[in-house]
């Protein structure tokens, strides 16, 4: 036993979290004969369940005496700390795995655990980009060569729409409405949804459309607004060797996505004071919950924001 932690308990409490650490050496020696885990993996369970025997001896239990009532308060002293949702869910996973051992070797009856729910670890974003990133990679093709001029629309609007890829790549000409300045998509479960376009954005649009898309194109014809050099829709492979080429060259180092101007989208929007709501109307998310897993990288990036740079929608 940690010889720390036991200096901060009384004679009886040490006792007792002795006598708990027999039974969690039992249980692991059984993991171990049984699915021959790796040394990190049970040393990972056994720091799990002694910090839990040593909490537990302090209101004068050994773990297998442990109720429902006692691993709810570990937890949500865990989480009062600053404990992060997949730090509790591991532990509360090592918490049933040792409960149901101590069951089967007819030390209990019941599993404390049974009831309690798994903290819900949110979708983990890539890292968002800064401004100046977003900067650097919108300003990495050579708008000078049609094809570059077309990347150079894409990128611009969806960073200043939030699109998915999927919607940017079978984007149609008839979907763009200069008049009104909106875009109109037809996303996820066929639901419709118009997103304004900023000045930058409609600009690069309206250069593409009369002048490079017409190059690229020569006699061919095709209803989507990107096409390749072939004349054919362009696949989401190939848009992501596009922007991975131009994080390239604008030196970014971190590790992007196809979504990572999306990402940036609703970041920055967020960054700017944006309702929460509005985001998700844009993005077309049908539940806010999955717009908020933007705010916690909003809030990263609100620490050390620079610059005066406005998202382009």
């Amino acid at each position: 036993m940690d010889k720390m932690a036991s200096s901060e308990l009384t004679q009886e409490q040490a006792q007792l979290v002795a006598g708990s650490e027999e039974l969690v050496d039992r249980f692991l020696d059984a993991i171990w004969m049984e699915r021959g885990l790796s040394q990190n993996t049970l040393g990972a369970y056994r720091a799990d369940l002694m910090t839990l025997c040593r909490e537990l001896a302090k209101g004068g239990k050994t773990i297998d005496q442990a109720e429902k009532a006692d691993l709810l308060d570990f937890i949500a002293g865990r989480v009062e700390s600053g404990a992060k949702p997949r730090s509790t869910a591991r532990q509360l996973s090592s918490f049933r795995r040792f409960f149901r051992y101590i069951m089967r070797e007819g030390m209990r009856s019941e599993d404390p655990t049974a009831d309690i729910e798994m903290p819900r670890i949110g979708r983990s974003l890539p890292k968002s980009l800064s401004e100046e990133e977003v900067d650097s990679l919108l300003n990495a093709p050579n708008t000078d060569e049609p094809l570059g001029h077309r990347d150079r629309a894409m990128l611009e609007l969806l960073y200043a729409t939030g699109l998915r890829v999927t919607e940017l790549i079978n984007l149609k000409q008839s979907q763009v409405n200069f008049n009104q300045g909106v875009l109109r998509i037809v996303g996820k479960g066929d639901r419709e949804r118009l997103i304004p376009l900023g000045e930058e954005s409609q600009r690069w649009l309206k250069d593409f459309i009369e002048g490079s898309r017409m190059e690229i194109l020569l006699e061919r014809q095709t209803d989507y607004l990107f096409p390749t050099r072939r004349g054919d829709r362009m696949t989401r492979q190939a848009f992501w060797h596009i922007i991975k080429r131009y994080a390239e060259k604008a030196s970014i180092r971190k590790k992007l996505s196809p979504h990572s101007l999306r990402h940036a989208f609703a970041t920055h929007l967020l960054n700017r004071g944006a309702d929460l709501r509005v985001v998700q109307l844009l993005l077309g998310h049908s539940d806010l919950s999955t717009t908020q897993i933007y705010t916690h990288v909003a809030r990263e990036r609100l620490k050390d924001l620079h610059g005066e740079h406005h998202p382009r929608g």
